[in-house]
């Protein structure tokens, strides 16, 4: 059979299967069969076990399982899985609280605030949206705000671990395209903390705009107000400093008594532990230490540091795994391991981390992880039937082949990715679809990418990568699958209905889908920091 009908066949059978019911990964491992059986002659595929057309699928799903950086997906989900049932999260959502519930729509501010942090601490976006509807929903109900801008905040909010590092999307994207994780994780800095600003902006605009969406709550006679909270939360800010710089300042010590900081050519120094480093060190902590007890004064200093010891944790969490990742100590894996210890610890000194905690939190992972290794073997079992198909040189012909502009071939593989969103997970559409369409972007004119700026040919993968993910945030929210409305709405009060929660997301698929036009439009954003 020609590889034409082949992907006809393959498209509606795709469409068939995740219609009755059938699970991603059996529907791709099953179709990776059919793939196989139309292209050859059924004797050359079971005449000898291990040989011919089956052991390639045999050997792609093994290349997948195997690979060291995949550990790092289920650390990473039992990480968020134990931050989720501890109370991390509720204390630093309460200090968030104390320093904006003044502001016109402060808790929804509050909102997208923790879900960037959240963001940073585990890339997993399911548990997110779940924990927010549970700490941040109830309370701006009750206060009267509008509940399309509450739900629409929650979710959108929520799915912002697509974007902000260390996004498993992003990790997956690089195992499937081999590139650099490290790369993708600070291409996508910029363009998810835009995203998250977007959504901040909408929602500043709109209340003021609208104070009706979102009223303040009743004042509290007792609580620090104007130049005087700000004062207290210099002053939180400074003691937080003195304390990064002390622990700073004893590393690059050790790193100097130990002589692991001496110069060496061909090798990056120690970001922050050469023994040049250690006056600016010192002398920032007098700063700090100045600002805190002689500007701010003792006291102030002391009643900001209770408001705000709810953010101290999850900065903790976010330096060891970023941290680690960028100052060159560990790879991702590694990072993540280092994660689950430091959530871990910070729950047993908190003494909220019981055996149920634990047990809770493993089998979660398990549940997750299962799903998406199901999906994994079976995309890349269908993804290399495909190729022993012809399907990729045959769909790149198809689109190099119809004469297009640049931006013509990249807006019509978004339009493919938003559709494909709304009906498939995103781990089949990286497995399956990414190593399609990344071959034929790879192979287009660099200068005619995007209309302002250029971007390096070496670039392109990584920019290409952060744009899938963008695509990807506007996929959680799209219906009729969005997953995010359905982890909202399991834990929504009874009268909110999944049309009522897909009704509030529409403000915020536009923001997406704005911030990927910028994407497209300015491809030099993706590289900034590289």
């Amino acid at each position: 059979m020609d590889v034409g009908t082949i992907s006809l066949v393959l498209l509606l059978g795709m469409f068939a299967l995740l219609a009755i019911g059938m699970p991603l990964g059996f529907a791709s491992a099953f179709l990776a069969v059919v793939t196989l059986l139309m292209k050859f002659d059924a004797d050359i595929l079971f005449r000898s076990f291990g040989k011919g057309p089956f052991s390639v699928l045999g050997q792609a799903v093994y290349r997948q399982m195997v690979n060291y950086v995949l550990i790092s997906v289920p650390l990473f989900i039992f990480m968020a899985a134990l931050l989720e049932r501890s109370g991390i999260a509720r204390d630093m959502y309460s200090s968030l609280n104390v320093w904006l519930s003044r502001v016109r729509g402060g808790i929804a501010i509050v909102t997208s605030v923790m879900a960037v942090i959240m963001a940073a601490m585990s890339g997993i976006i399911g548990g997110e949206v779940v924990l927010l509807g549970l700490i941040a929903l109830p309370q701006m109900l009750r206060l009267g705000y509008n509940q399309n801008l509450a739900i629409g905040t929650i979710c959108a909010s929520g799915s912002l671990g697509t974007m902000i590092p260390p996004s498993i999307v992003l990790i997956f994207y690089g195992l499937v395209t081999e590139t650099s994780i490290k790369a993708l994780f600070t291409a996508s800095f910029l363009p998810g903390f835009m995203l998250a600003s977007f959504f901040i902006v909408y929602i500043i605009v709109r209340t003021q705009m609208n104070p009706d969406m979102a009223p303040l709550p009743p004042e509290d006679p007792t609580a620090p107000k104007g130049r005087e909270k700000s004062m207290m939360f210099l002053g939180f800010l400074s003691k937080f400093g003195m304390y990064i710089t002390a622990a700073l300042f004893l590393r690059a010590l050790f790193f100097t008594v130990t002589g692991a900081n001496v110069p060496t050519e061909g090798v990056d120094p120690i970001l922050l532990g050469m023994t040049s480093d250690l006056p600016w060190l010192a002398g920032a902590f007098v700063i700090f230490g100045l600002v805190a007890f002689v500007l701010v004064g003792k006291e102030r200093t002391a009643q900001g540091w209770e408001m705000g010891r709810g953010l101290i944790a999850p900065t903790v969490v976010i330096g060891v795994v970023l941290g680690s990742i960028y100052g060159g100590i560990t790879g991702i894996t590694e990072a993540a391991g280092m994660g689950v210890v430091a959530v871990f610890v910070i729950g047993l000194l908190r003494r909220e981390m019981t055996f149920e905690i634990v047990w809770d939190a493993l089998m979660r992972t398990v549940k997750s992880t299962g799903t998406i290794i199901w999906v994994t073997i079976g995309a890349a079992a269908l993804a290399a039937a495909y190729t022993l198909a012809g399907g990729p040189t045959y769909v790149a012909n198809l689109i190099v082949g119809a004469d297009m502009p640049t931006m013509g071939v990249i807006l019509i593989m978004m339009f493919i990715f938003l559709i494909m969103g709304m009906f498939m997970d995103w781990v089949g559409i990286v497995l399956l679809i990414m190593p399609v369409f990344l071959p034929i972007v790879t192979r287009l004119p660099a200068e005619e990418i995007g209309w302002f700026g250029h971007i390096d040919a070496r670039m392109i993968p990584i920019w290409f990568g952060v744009v899938f993910c963008m695509n990807m945030q506007v996929s959680f929210l799209s219906p009729p699958f969005g997953p995010a409305a359905f982890y909202l709405k399991s834990v929504a009060p009874a009268h909110i209905s999944l049309t009522d929660i897909f009704k509030g997301f529409l403000p915020f698929i536009a923001l997406q889908l704005l911030a990927l036009l910028v994407l497209l439009a300015w491809p030099p954003i993706v590289t900034i920091f590289l």
